[in-house]
């Protein structure tokens, strides 16, 4: 057994897939394991990994809604840092990950998500990594011991999740949330609150006439607002990836928002 398994790990080390054992013990006592066999190793390549907290200098500050990482077999690490998409070099072996040379987009969020990201983007960039999967669960500590949790991303619920808004820039505290059961969607634009009916059907998403409260707010929110009102009164698809939910519509108009936790 001890021949097989040390010829299983340089197999996969050999394809640059990154594993971490779950269990490692023969003959160990499991429901449906009685022939002492060791459990599947799980990988952690290929699967969507969201941010949940970093740890540096022992203090936990919670990621940015958004920030995700996946860790590609091709070498390749894409996500976002919770305000920024970024790609990089990813080189694996063993249970140890290193990201290199980054490319990030130059968003700015505010200044809570912008610090957020500053952390996450900090330790994922500080050297070798080293991973530890338990279950759908994911910790990267570095060498000097801050810690990255990340959770297996699910794909969050169209309806009665609270979406808010990250692009069109200048979006601010826009949000929206629809409602199955009555048909609606309501949230704010950015500066005023909106309801309109909702209608989603095969991957579409119908909205009538928005009815908006009239408020005035700085131009900034102002012109984010009307880029968002181009949504209502037509059609425009809609995609699910994680908790992110990207928004098209058939005037070209792109509204991305992610899962608020």
């Amino acid at each position: 057994m001890d021949r097989q398994k040390h010829t299983s790990r340089r197999t996969l080390a050999a394809v640059a897939v990154l594993v971490v054992p779950l269990a490692a013990a023969c003959g160990s006592e499991k429901a449906g394991a009685g022939s002492g066999a060791a459990e599947a190793e799980r990988p952690v390549t290929g699967v969507r990994w969201t941010v949940d907290s970093v740890t540096v200098d022992g203090a936990t500050r919670r990621a940015p809604d958004g920030a995700h990482l996946t860790l590609g077999e091709d070498g390749r690490a894409t996500g976002s840092y919770g305000c920024n998409l970024f790609e990089a070099r990813v080189r694996t072996d063993g249970d140890r990950v290193r990201l290199s040379d980054p490319e990030t987009t130059l968003r700015a969020c505010d200044e809570q998500v912008m610090a957020g990201e500053s952390a996450v983007s900090g330790a994922l960039a500080a050297g070798e990594l080293k991973a530890d999967v338990s279950g759908d669960r994911l910790t990267l500590t570095t060498e000097s011991g801050d810690t990255v949790r990340l959770s297996e991303a699910k794909d969050s619920s169209l309806h009665g999740t609270r979406w808010n808004v990250t692009t069109p820039d200048g979006a601010g505290r826009a949000h929206l949330t629809f409602d199955q059961e009555r048909g609606m969607v309501s949230g704010n634009l950015g500066c005023n609150q909106v309801n309109a009916r909702a209608t989603v059907r095969d991957g579409h998403i119908t909205l009538g006439l928005p009815s908006l409260t009239r408020m005035m707010c700085e131009d900034s929110l102002m012109d984010a607002e009307k880029a968002l009102t181009k949504l209502f009164d037509g059609t425009a698809t809609y995609a699910v990836d994680g908790d992110t939910l990207t928004l098209t519509s058939g005037n070209g108009t792109e509204v991305r928002a992610v899962a608020a936790r």
